[in-house]
């Protein structure tokens, strides 16, 4: 998609502080961090959210989801984490392209929002 940020960001035409990256998923720091530890888990595919992800997308989506654990540990997060994506306009997406929030080094509250 040639107007997706995420999608220019996993293309290196805007930079990245990369945590995390391989042939299918990008892990990178979210620029308005909600907790001393906040990145985004993206898939390199365009999808553009929860909503869209389509039968084929199995594979790409469970191979993120194992790698979470992979990032947490990385990021020094072994005291949990939370996992958040936002779908649509009420879940408050405001980047059309499947991400994942990983969000930790501090007690995290509930409700979310």
């Amino acid at each position: 998609m040639g107007d997706c940020i995420f999608c220019k960001i996993v293309d290196k035409e805007i930079p990245s502080n990369v945590v995390y990256e391989d042939d299918r998923i990008l892990c990178f720091h979210d620029l308005e961090p909600k907790a001393p530890v906040h990145v985004l888990i993206i898939p390199k595919k365009h999808i553009a959210s929860m909503d869209d992800v389509a039968e084929e997308d199995q594979d790409l989506l469970g191979y993120l989801m194992t790698k979470v654990k992979d990032i947490a540990a990385q990021l020094g997060l072994e005291n949990g984490y939370r996992l958040v994506n936002n779908c649509g306009e009420d879940g408050v997406q405001t980047v059309q392209h499947l991400h994942f929030h990983l969000l930790g080094k501090r007690k995290l509250t509930w409700p979310p929002g």
